[in-house]
């Protein structure tokens, strides 16, 4: 069985500064807005059944290198230690999608509704009320837990890096049967129309078929080169690629949202409190369950780190299939990717800082 080789690494320049990057891929998508407005429109049109083709392809190039990393016979060993597995799946399945419904619900929908009037035209051509669209993206958010930078995370509070990857990989199967039907039934809650065929399709599309690919080319290469050429060369040139599809895909998003931003820029630090608080919420309500359990800090600091953070590539895909490029939804799915590095990176020292407590 491969073996994952520990190495003492931090961010990649990419990673470090992804917040600089996604602001910079702001200011570029509303320069590109104002000079050429058409832009985004058209390369929208280039679709099949309401999935826009050059998105796709930004898309999967985003999550195909993530699913390339995960090893998923590691989750095997998981059975040896099912405490910390089953807390990950209880908060990132049982609590946070609905606290994130209403924390989201009971900011935009109560105390901040009035500062965010007006109506937009989904996919499909139904008319919604533009606080249920950024909801909406709150909602996808919520209900897609764990990035595969949270193997970063884990790392970086000197946690139990087995424990984050079955978690990665654990996350990634239960996306699979889990996503698409619980996210249909909150967006329905919601009054949010939804088309049950195309989110179950851009799971599929976005999770299933990377992942499926992904397993496959890792198990190839290593067969052919070796599990240390793959770690230390193919690994090296792939993350490059996932950071800079997303950046693409930010860049079309705001060349297409960049009146929304220049007329009402306080839009997105609306939306980005209702997400602070969610993520420190379950954080701390994580770490507490954790210290209560009796689990070691090397499961503790992962676990919580895990649950705070979210697979943004999966929800702004999800928000672009399903209400288009131009939605709240996916407006609101992108100020998640802008807080994630900061709000991560705070909670990370958090961590370092409390580990005396376990």
């Amino acid at each position: 069985m491969e073996r994952i080789i520990p190495e003492e690494r931090g961010l990649s320049f990419f990673e470090k500064y992804l917040t600089i990057w996604v602001i910079a891929c702001i200011g570029v998508g509303i320069l590109l807005g104002k000079m050429f407005p058409q832009a985004a429109i058209k390369l929208d049109s280039i679709s099949i059944y309401n999935v826009s083709i050059p998105i796709a392809i930004c898309l999967f190039f985003m999550m195909y290198p993530i699913m390339v990393k995960i090893d998923f016979r590691e989750v095997i060993k998981a059975g040896k230690a099912p405490k910390p597995v089953l807390l990950t799946l209880f908060i990132n399945w049982c609590i946070k999608p609905f606290t994130m419904f209403f924390i989201a619900s009971l900011f935009l929908g109560v105390f901040f509704k009035k500062f965010l009037p007006g109506l937009e035209i989904v996919k499909g051509g139904q008319e919604v009320e533009l606080y249920r669209s950024y909801i909406s993206g709150c909602i996808l958010l919520g209900i897609a837990p764990c990035t595969a930078m949270v193997l970063i995370w884990g790392h970086l509070s000197k946690g139990n890096d087995g424990h984050t990857l079955v978690m990665v990989a654990i996350n990634s199967l239960t996306m699979l049967f889990l996503y698409a039907p619980l996210g249909g039934w909150l967006l329905g809650v919601n009054k949010m129309p939804i088309p049950w065929q195309t989110i179950a399709l851009s799971v599929v599309m976005y999770v299933g078929v990377p992942l499926f690919l992904g397993y496959h080319t890792r198990k190839f290469i290593i067969a052919k080169k070796g599990f240390k050429w793959f770690e230390e060369r193919f690994i090296h040139y792939l993350t490059p690629v996932s950071i800079s599809a997303l950046l693409f895909t930010l860049i079309l998003l705001f060349s297409f949202k960049g009146e929304l931003i220049i007329n009402q820029p306080q839009t997105i630090l609306l939306i980005a409190i209702p997400l602070f608080i969610q993520t420190c919420l379950i954080f701390g309500l994580t770490y507490a369950l954790a210290r209560w359990l009796k689990l070691p800090y090397r499961d503790a600091a992962p676990s919580a780190l895990i649950g705070a953070s979210n697979h943004f590539e999966v929800a702004i895909a999800t928000s672009t299939v399903l209400f288009g490029l131009s939605s709240g939804a996916s407006l609101a799915t992108v100020v998640g990717v802008l807080i994630e590095v900061p709000v991560m990176l705070m909670l990370v020292r958090v961590c370092l800082r409390t580990k005396h407590l376990f």
